[in-house]
């Protein structure tokens, strides 16, 4: 008898799971919102095939405004950038170090919004290129030896993406503007400009070239996080979203927006790094 009893709680408990899954799968398919631009767009998908990943439907919409779409509920889930988010919701913040930036925008949500894990391990921040022969002469290859060398600094970026203005008590000269990165690339080698403002997670820079460490966070932190409606995920879809943060690195985000730049297809991207680096283990 107990045997038999045993052999029915195993089978009630298996049609339970599977109606479980069941629900999930049958259930409305959840809109990860995204900037209609490519570097937005394979990370929207990534978020949305961690969710496929837990047996959840998800897809990607392009919205004009992803944030004011996430604050209407037209989309549950928007992924974006520490620091980007934190300015939107709270201009005068005056954080720059990671914790220091995540802990202020989970106090400057709106109303129905959370956030959540951020990726420690990849960010995409402002970041100053130079040549080697800069960092031999200025002493250093952290953004400090600019700050030392303020008064040297000729700077140059690519339209529509300028840098911080300051770098500490560093009031940075007005920047020089160039069309693309290339041309900027280009005149950082030539010596025309030496330092040109990229990003940490910035694809195709020239070998030759190297971006400055930021060691003691004189540039805000620019980690990658989720935002979604409150009540609107389980534990299990929460859950999804975090473990993203456990293994995206920078250079996988680099290499990802490459191969998108490259002509692949962002949906294709993003479920081809899951399956390297599965999640939940």
């Amino acid at each position: 008898m107990a045997v038999r009893w045993l052999a029915s709680a195993l089978v009630a408990l298996l049609v339970a799971a599977t109606a479980g899954c069941g629900d999930d799968a049958q259930a409305p398919s959840i809109a990860v919102g995204s900037a209609p631009d490519p570097d937005a767009t394979v990370i929207a998908h990534l978020y949305a095939a961690a969710l496929r990943y837990y047996g959840s439907p998800a897809h990607v919409e392009a919205e004009p405004d992803p944030l004011t779409s996430l604050d209407a509920g037209d989309v549950r889930v928007v992924p974006g950038f520490t620091g980007q988010l934190l300015d939107r919701f709270m201009p005068d913040a005056t954080a720059r170090s990671p914790a220091q930036v995540y802990r202020d925008l989970l106090s400057a949500l709106p109303e129905g919004i959370a956030a959540g894990d951020y990726t420690m391990s990849a960010e995409d921040k402002p970041a100053l290129l130079v040549t080697e022969a800069t960092t031999d002469a200025w002493g250093g290859r952290d953004v400090t030896a600019a700050v030392h060398h303020c008064d040297e600094l000729r700077v140059g970026h690519v339209v529509d993406e300028p840098g911080p203005a300051a770098l500490g008590t560093c009031e940075i000269p007005a920047s020089r503007e160039f069309p693309d990165s290339a041309t900027m690339f280009a005149a950082v080698q030539a010596g025309q400009i030496n330092a040109g403002w990229t990003t940490t997670a910035a694809t195709g820079i020239p070998p030759e070239l190297l971006t400055l460490s930021d060691k003691t966070s004189l540039i805000r932190a620019e980690n990658l996080v989720p935002l979604y409606r409150r009540n609107t995920l389980n534990e299990r879809q929460v859950l999804a979203l975090n473990e993203i943060a456990g293994v995206l690195d920078t250079a996988a985000l680099a290499q990802m927006r490459a191969d998108v730049a490259d002509g692949q297809d962002p949906g294709h991207v993003a479920d081809a790094f899951l399956a390297e680096h599965p999640l939940g283990v």
